[in-house]
Parts: structure tokens; C-alpha cells; sequence
């Protein structure tokens, strides 16, 4: 897999496999964990949880603005992702203190300051050992192949997860998440040498202008300051505090890579306008994407049977891999037809005598008799059925990439990222035939609904995510091309705020067929947008070289 690749490109794909192990670990119990009022959870209700989750992976892709420009100047790409590492394994340890508030939302800054440092900066490193003449037509493939172990370290965490929570406790889980990100700095700190060459501090262009001292105080400060005053508003403007604080604290920096382009040479103009127009429509899939650790989970867990097939109990049972329940009665939260939680004047969830919620949308005569358990799968394990598809579509992607392009045949950059939103589009109509299905959650989906759309989802994800990295590394001017990827981040992080708050709205939705539809729409705007910019785009890349 790695023969005619960089001597580096091995080491940083084992890296972000361990880092997003460790990430995807902790997202994909993130939500259960928070709503979780039965086994040591924060007891928090599904709009509030999906609320901190939405602010968490925007705030978790918005501080890379940062933290590229501050690599590109000052600190270098290999210094960066080290102390990015270990802020984040050490975020993960914190989070492991079990039903704190304090240490909880601590950890999450820190996770999100780390992460800043981490990810723009192993991916242009990446792209930066692609820029030697025998590697350049290698880079979409390159960038795919670290992708594959993005999605690696995301399908595996999973069933880690499932057997700590269930077996010791929430804090081993989240423990287990910092161990895999401390075994990724290991692993770059091992394969230095690969990869020195890469790491270039830029100088300061004569197109700059402001140094980092400044960018940070005519950026930074007030995005701080103006999410503040946000946050200070009485009311809520966009639905909650944190919603507003984000959306108007990004205002600034938004302004900052407008007074870029408007700033930039003729030269770069091209190029960053370019960047700029494709991040815009980007925005909308990973608001549609990102659900999954919200919206998906939670049909998941009350609305997908999760019954494990008899070919799989008996291992899973002895390994202590799967979920058991009964019918037997016992306290449990007061849920509605839409397992919707009710809370007392103490804003307390209410609790009753009664059977196992799995249960609730179990016709009668299929329940298990008193006293008998079910084994079911565990709801984050459906997290580790997009990474899947990754590793396994991902050669066949780069086969066909590579078919269409002895033929002169492949499709551009930005028509990859097109078919990408596209086919994402389609996913969204997978779930829209699910809630039809089984009749609005009256009884259970059967879960090859959620894989179909999961499945559906990744072929757009493996058109969109690894060619816009690509896209960023071939596009970007020399000297901004840490800014500018954290411009990719930016993008990225707007659109998981955007998950977020529609994930919020999930449960003012009677009719859930309803809240795919919206997510469709948005899909469809977006494909529309770019396909009015195709041209305009193609005609760019070929100007600047590039395909």
C-alpha cells in the first residue's frame, strides 16, 4: 500500500490512527454519555447534550485556524503536532473523573486547544512531502491512504468503548481514548527523520501583513470578545447560548480570510477565492455528516433493532461484548411515543416502574418472556459502520480514480467534491424510507437501514473529505497553506455547529420522516451551489496547473 509513497506517509498513517481512535472513541460515546442517567452518566436531557456535542467538534475544528498559523510561523509542523497529541491524550484522561462538571468541561478545552496544534498540521505535512516532482500525481492517492487509517483507528475504538462501559465503567472508556493518543505521539516521534525535510517554518512574504502577534490580536481577541458579548445577550438569538457565542464569535475570523483574499496578490487571488468558494458549500455536508454521533445514535438506540443475530450472541456474551436486557420491571426514565424524557419541577428526569425503554417499540408478542435477557449490539457500535465502508471502498475508489485517469477520464477535484455532495444527498432519502418503514418509530427499523445509509454516506465522504485536503494542499499558496487548511477546518467546524443545532431540533419534530427531509434539502442546495461554480473552478485548476 505504501510502495512508491513518501518514507514518511507510513508513520503519519499509524499516527492519525491512533489519534482518531482515540477521538472517535470518545465521540462515539459522547452523547450516551451525557444523556445517560442509569449507569453514571451526567443525566443531561438530548437537546442540551446535543447542544455541548455540536459546540464541542465545532470549537474541536475552529481553533486549527490557530494553530496552523502558529505552526506556519513560528512553532514548525513536527513541534505543533506534539504538543497537540499530548494536550489531547491529557483532555482524555481528564474527562475519565467520573460525574464532574468542572473536570468535564475542562478536559474539553483541552481537547479542543490540542486538536488545534494536531490537525491542520499532520495534514499539511503530509501534503508537504507529496511536493518533491516523482510524488505530485501520487497525492489524491496519498491523501486517500492516510484517510484509510483516519477510518481504521475510527471502526476498531468502537468495540473497545462497547467493552469498557459496560464492564468497568464510562472513565476506562474515555481512558482507553487518551492511552491511543499518547501511542500515536509515539509513533510520530518515532518516524522523525522521515519527514524533517517537510518542516519548514515559512518566511514572512512580503504579501503579509501582520505578523502573528498581530493576526492573533486583530483575529483572536475579537472572536473572544464578540462570542462573549454573545453569549451575554439575554434571550437566545440562534436557539441556545453556546449557539450564538459560536456563530457570532467565527464572524471575525470569517472576516479575516475575506480580508485575505481581498488583500492577497494577483498571483494568490485566484487561489484563495477558489479555497474560499468550496469551503462555503462544504459547510452543509458536514452538517449532515456529523449527525451521526447525534441524530443517527439516537435512532439507534430507540428507534433500530439491535437484537444480535444467534451466529454472533454466543462469542459476544462470553467476551462481554454485547448489551443485556430483560423485561423484567425496574426504574427507569419516563419516555414518550418519540422517547422523549420527561423531568419533574426540579428539572430532574422522572423515573417509573417499568419495562427495559428497548422494549417500548417491541410489539408484545415478540418481547423475550419474564426473566430472560437479550443480547443486543451496542448503540456506538453502529459508529464503526462509516469507517468500515472506509477501509473497505477506499481501494476501490482509488482503483476507479486510477482507471478514469489512464483513460483521461477522472473527474477534476472539485467534480469529486460534487459527486460528493450528491451522493451524500441520497443517504439522507435511506432514512426518509426507514421512519416510513416502521411507521414513524411505532415499531423497531430493521438496521440495514442505518448501514444502507451509513454505506451511502461514505462513497460521498470518499469523493468530498480526502479531495478537499488534497485540494487544499495542490491549491493553497506556499506561504498560507497552514492558514489555509485551517481555513478547511473552519469550513468543517461550521458545518458540525450546524449539526448540532439541528440535532437540537430532533425532538420538535413529531414526524421524524420531516427531519430528513430538511437534511436533504440542504444537501441539495449545496450540489446546486457548486454546480453554478463547476466551470469557474475548473477553469482555475487548469490556470494553476492543476487537475
Amino acid at each position: 500500500m505504501f510502495k512508491k509513497h513518501p518514507s514518511g506517509l507510513p508513520f503519519l498513517f499509524f499516527t492519525e490512527m491512533w489519534e482518531r481512535f482515540g477521538y472517535y472513541l470518545m465521540i462515539g460515546i459522547f452523547v450516551l454519555y451525557m444523556t445517560d442517567s442509569q449507569r453514571g452518566g451526567l443525566s443531561l436531557d438530548r437537546a442540551q447534550a446535543s447542544d455541548i456535542f455540536g459546540t464541542f467538534i465545532a470549537l474541536v475544528y475552529l481553533t486549527p485556524f490557530i494553530g496552523g498559523l502558529i505552526a506556519d510561523r513560528v512553532l514548525g509542523y513536527r513541534v505543533s503536532i506534539v504538543l497537540g497529541g499530548v494536550l489531547m491524550g491529557a483532555g482524555y484522561l481528564l474527562l475519565a473523573i467520573p460525574n464532574n462538571f468542572a473536570s468535564f468541561y475542562t478536559s474539553l478545552a483541552i481537547m479542543i486547544l490540542g486538536n488545534g496544534f494536531f490537525k491542520p498540521n499532520i495534514s499539511v505535512l503530509l501534503g508537504n512531502l507529496y511536493n518533491e516532482e516523482r510524488y505530485k500525481e501520487l497525492k489524491d492517492t496519498g491523501y486517500n491512504i492516510f484517510y484509510m487509517g483516519i477510518n481504521i483507528g475510527a471502526l476498531v475504538c468502537n468495540f473497545f468503548a462497547a467493552w469498557l462501559r459496560w464492564n468497568i465503567g464510562w472513565g476506562a472508556a474515555f481512558a482507553a481514548a487518551g492511552i491511543g493518543m499518547f501511542i500515536g505521539v509515539v509513533v510520530f516521534l518515532v518516524g522523525m527523520k522521515h519527514y524533517a525535510h517537510a518542516d519548514v517554518v515559512k518566511e514572512k512574504s512580503p504579501d503579509d501583513q501582520f505578523g502573528v502577534g498581530r493576526l492573533l490580536s486583530s483575529v483572536l481577541l475579537p472572536a473572544v470578545a464578540t462570542g462573549v458579548l454573545a453569549w451575554m445577550i439575554p434571550g437566545d438569538i440562534f436557539g441556545s447560548d453556546s449557539t450564538d457565542a459560536f456563530l457570532f464569535g467565527s464572524l471575525p475570523v470569517i472576516g479575516f480570510y475575506i480580508w485575505t483574499l481581498r488583500n492577497a496578490s494577483v498571483e494568490d487571488k485566484p487561489r484563495i477565492k477558489a479555497l474560499l468558494s468550496v469551503y462555503a458549500v462544504v459547510i452543509m455536508f458536514w452538517a449532515i455528516f456529523k449527525q451521526n454521533g447525534t441524530a443517527l445514535t439516537t435512532w439507534a438506540e430507540f428507534y433500530t433493532d439491535r437484537a444480535m443475530p444467534t451466529w454472533a450472541k454466543g462469542a459476544a456474551t462470553d467476551l462481554k461484548m454485547a448489551q443485556m436486557v430483560s423485561t423484567d420491571t425496574a426504574q427507569y426514565p419516563k419516555y414518550d411515543e418519540q422517547f422523549r424524557t420527561e423531568r419533574d419541577a426540579d428539572n430532574k428526569i422522572v423515573k417509573i416502574a417499568t419495562i427495559n425503554p428497548y422494549f417500548k417499540n417491541v410489539p408484545e408478542a415478540e418481547r423475550p418472556p419474564q426473566g430472560q435477557e437479550v443480547a443486543l449490539i451496542s448503540t456506538e457500535i453502529y459508529q464503526s459502520v462509516n469507517p468500515f465502508f472506509v477501509v473497505a471502498l477506499t481501494p476501490l475508489i482509488i482503483f476507479a480514480f486510477s482507471w478514469l485517469r489512464k483513460r483521461g477520464k477522472e473527474p477534476t477535484t472539485p467534480g469529486k467534491i460534487w459527486w460528493g455532495l450528491a451522493i451524500s444527498a441520497l443517504s439522507t432519502l435511506v432514512m426518509v424510507t426507514a421512519v416510513y418503514m416502521c411507521h414513524n418509530g411505532a415499531e423497531k427499523a430493521s438496521a440495514w437501514w442505518l448501514v444502507g445509509s451509513y454505506g451511502v454516506i461514505t462513497v460521498g465522504e470518499l469523493c468530498l473529505s480526502p479531495m478537499g485536503l488534497s485540494m487544499v494542499s495542490k491549491m493553497s499558496p506556499r506561504h498560507l497553506t497552514g492558514l489555509m487548511m485551517g481555513g478547511w477546518q473552519l469550513a468543517t467546524s461550521l458545518g458540525n455547529k450546524l449539526s448540532g443545532v439541528l440535532a437540537t431540533m430532533w425532538d420538535r419534530y413529531d414526524d421524524k420522516a420531516a427531519f430528513f427531509w430538511v437534511n436533504f434539502a440542504l444537501l441539495g442546495l449545496a450540489t446546486l451551489a457548486l454546480s453554478l461554480m463547476i466551470k469557474w473552478l475548473n477553469r482555475i485548476f487548469r490556470e494553476q496547473g492543476l487537475h
